[in-house]
């Protein structure tokens, strides 16, 4: 009996081998070559694309036109599907990759029929724009069928490769107006229901100016002044979360060449966005001449894109971070407003069609909210909302040539931050934005609507220079009041990371990138000190009971630190809080298809001004008095991270509670993938309202810190490899020294690898 036990164990070894063999064995022929030669009809001189340790690619052309075509080539090999699910996203066209499941996200998309709008748009550029994205998706193709083997996501899903088109790159633009933009419109959604339900004044008090103001010129909106509105009577009811959306935002800041040792203007940048596998941006560095000059431009690109994104030409450096000024509004209709519906057809993966049918108006497509039908004016509809120039801050020598550029560039409004080699720094809008000059966050009326939303704004608030050489944004109000109510709030952040950063800022008198460095790692939780002070009083009112929170509490360094319990506590208990008082107005807004999500960050004022006056009719008819409601939001804290880490506070470290944890898209599918191919996971690190922003997915896609003209220290560090395929060694480089917050160069290393593409036609 032994002996056939031992044969079993012994068999399935073998056969748990072989399979293990098997999946190495084809995911291996589908790696891309790093090495070689070979020829196209789509270059006019040759073409390289080489590979450091890191797997950053390094393009040298001789003229623009072949490196859209190297950086397309490099794009294909390493970051295919990842691309493919950026255009099928923004176009509504996953349910062909993945069925039925995918149907509602399509229907989402398909709303703003940005598929058209791409095709059409790419027929308006100019030539030379045009031969650009042919070159560059010829690229994309042909480093596609170098590989020769589809990838194991092809594989899985049975799903066919498509070709790379030139209105595939504008959809991957698009697919960022949808992640950065999309809170604008459902946010004034909000509103407009919280409107229709409770009145225009609950909106005032709810969207009230917080105490965190951080606007370049020091300027502040009115505060609040009106007595807080009655709530309705409120009925018993289940408790229910409300998760903000998450802030596609950003932290950038600069110093003018007074406060450097080299003289040069200093910049710092790092993105946040949802972190996946791979992670969203490509290190890359093209080289090429332009105007009998040769061109380095060293930084990240969007996979799908031919350009990059941010980084620096020697000359400049630039970065950015999402503007939020006001880009949409809800046309209310009536019964005379002229509408009409399109057909959408989705495709499934079995040759099926689902159709779709899509209200439109002239103002744009049409959603019922709450029962009443309003079209959306969103940038991200315009013709003017993407184009191709970008590429020109590839030739900007000075600042003053970037902020002369930002106002024809067509993506989704965003704050340029930009320095130069002669130490000047400057900041402005970059991006599309309405002409219209009342933006409005609640219902416009047929009436009111204005014919300028088809023109993009030319005038538009600048800053150069200032008398203190330090300028910051953190995708709160940068421009002034009186500016303000020209661009209006689309939904703006708090401003407590603005603030902490422009009060760092002015810690200092001179700075190199080591001091960037741990201003972008600064954890420390000003803002929720007020919570933490708040959550002690409560818990001392029964300190005998509460005594192992109070000490948690009193050690809890004051930081989004790895092994603070504290934070946790306080960090779960503002939630718990606004929970508990918010509760009924979420249901009511369930009850219409709608929800406090996308407003939450905006409660912070009037939270505490219903914590500090306790209104009856805001209190909770479940709780005796206020504190009772306080303390209860205390014992939700304990009982959910019970139930989630335990009941020994040892698992409540922040650094557990807000583990980083980087997943790729297949993972969660199929978990017995998931150590190929997710990243390691990581302590967490930083939070919300601070520099260091991270949450368990989310958080500084990239570091950033760059001095024109003296790039041996620039630094970009990015939270994963440069391949998408989990065999490459390529995968994963990079991910533990930005975890380690160790400064990775921006600038290539010694390169290991070289591909050479040659003309056709050339002997």
């Amino acid at each position: 009996m032994f002996k056939i036990i031992k044969w079993l164990v012994l068999a399935i070894v073998i056969l748990g081998l072989a399979a293990t063999a098997v999946i190495y064995g084809v995911l291996s022929i589908s790696l891309p070559a790093l090495d070689g030669n070979g020829r196209s009809n789509h270059v006019s001189q040759a073409v390289k694309i080489s590979r450091d340790q890191l797997g950053q690619a390094v393009i040298s052309a001789e003229n623009r036109l072949d490196a859209a075509y190297g950086l397309g080539f490099a794009h294909g090999q390493d970051r295919f599907f990842q691309m493919d699910l950026l255009r099928r996203n923004a176009a509504g066209e996953l349910s062909e990759l993945f069925g039925k499941a995918a149907l509602g996200l399509d229907k989402k998309m398909r709303f703003h029929q940005l598929r058209k709008r791409s095709a059409a748009i790419v027929e308006q550029l100019p030539q030379a724009d045009q031969a650009l994205l042919t070159s560059y998706a010829a690229g994309v193709n042909e480093g596609l069928a170098q590989v020769g083997f589809s990838s194991f996501e092809y594989l899985l899903t049975g799903a066919e490769k498509k070709p790379w088109r030139s209105e595939d790159s504008l959809l991957v633009i698009y697919s960022m107006y949808l992640d950065l933009q999309t809170a604008t419109f459902e946010r004034d959604q909000a509103l407009i229901q919280i409107a229709d339900i409770y009145g225009p004044e609950m909106v005032s008090f709810l969207t009230q100016p917080s105490q965190y103001q951080a606007a370049l010129d020091g300027s502040t909106l009115a505060p609040y002044n009106l007595t807080i509105p009655e709530f309705p009577k409120q009925t018993l009811q289940a408790l229910l979360r409300i998760d903000a959306n998450q802030e596609r935002g950003s932290n950038n800041w600069a110093v003018t060449g007074q406060l450097t040792t080299t003289g040069a203007g200093m910049l710092s940048d790092d993105m946040h966005l949802s972190m996946a596998v791979p992670v969203i941006w490509y290190r890359a560095q093209l080289n090429y001449a332009m105007s009998g000059k040769v061109s380095q431009v060293t930084g990240v690109s969007l996979p799908g894109a031919p350009a990059i994104v941010v980084g620096t030409n020697n000359n400049i450096a630039w970065g950015f971070t999402n503007g939020y000024l006001d880009t949409a509004d809800w046309v209310a209709l009536t019964d005379n407003s002229k509408t009409w519906q399109e057909v959408e057809q989705i495709a499934l993966p079995d040759g099926s069609i689902e159709e779709y049918k899509l209200t439109l108006s002239e103002y744009g497509p049409v959603r019922e909210i709450n029962g009443k039908p309003y079209a959306l004016s969103w940038v991200g509809h315009q013709p003017y909302a993407v184009d191709m120039d970008l590429l020109k801050l590839e030739q900007a020598t000075t600042v003053d040539d970037a902020l002369l550029i930002a106002s024809e560039v067509g993506i989704p409004v965003q704050n340029l931050m930009v320095v130069d080699s002669q130490g000047n720094a400057g900041w402005k809008n970059m991006g599309a934005i309405p002409g219209r000059i009342k933006p409005s966050e609640l219902a416009v009326q047929e009436n009111d609507y204005s014919t300028l939303w088809q023109h993009n704004e030319q005038q538009r608030p600048e800053v150069k220079n200032p008398v203190d050489g330090r300028l910051w944004t953190g995708n709160s109000r940068v421009v002034s009041a009186l500016d303000d109510q020209r661009f209006g709030n689309g939904g703006y952040a708090l401003g407590a990371r603005s603030s902490q950063i422009r009060d760092r800022l002015y810690e200092k008198q001179h700075f190199n990138e080591a001091n960037f460095n741990q201003l972008q790692h600064d954890n420390q939780a000003r803002f929720l000190q007020p919570w933490h002070s708040l959550l002690l009083q409560q818990l001392n009112r029964n300190s005998s009971a509460n005594q192992q929170y109070i000490k948690e509490l009193d050690n809890w360094q004051g930081c989004a630190c790895a092994t603070s319990i504290g934070y946790t506590l306080v960090r779960r208990y503002r939630d718990e809080v606004i929970n508990s008082v918010f509760t009924a107005m979420q249901a009511n807004l369930q009850a219409q298809g709608g929800s406090l999500n996308y407003v939450k960050r905006d409660l912070e004022p009037a939270i505490w001004q219903l914590i500090e006056q306790q209104p009856d009719s805001w209190l909770n008819p479940q709780f005796a008095d206020w504190d009772a409601q306080l303390t209860d939001s205390f014992s939700q804290v304990v009982s959910n991270l019970s139930k989630e880490f335990g009941s020994n506070l040892k698992g409540w470290q922040w650094g557990t509670v807000n583990e980083l944890v980087i997943e790729h898209p297949f993972a969660q599918q199929i978990p017995q993938l998931s150590k190929l191919l997710n990243m390691p996971t990581a302590p967490g690190f930083g939070d919300s309202y601070m520099p260091a922003v991270q949450g368990r997915s989310f958080g500084a896609s990239q570091r950033f810190i760059a001095q024109p003209g003296h790039l041996e220290n620039a630094i970009m560090a990015i939270p994963g490899g440069q391949s998408g395929h989990p065999l490459s060694p390529f995968y994963r480089a990079g991910f533990d020294d930005y975890v380690a917050a160790k400064p990775t160069p921006l600038l290539p290393q010694t390169l290991m690898h070289e591909i050479t593409i040659l003309p056709a036609n050339e002997l």
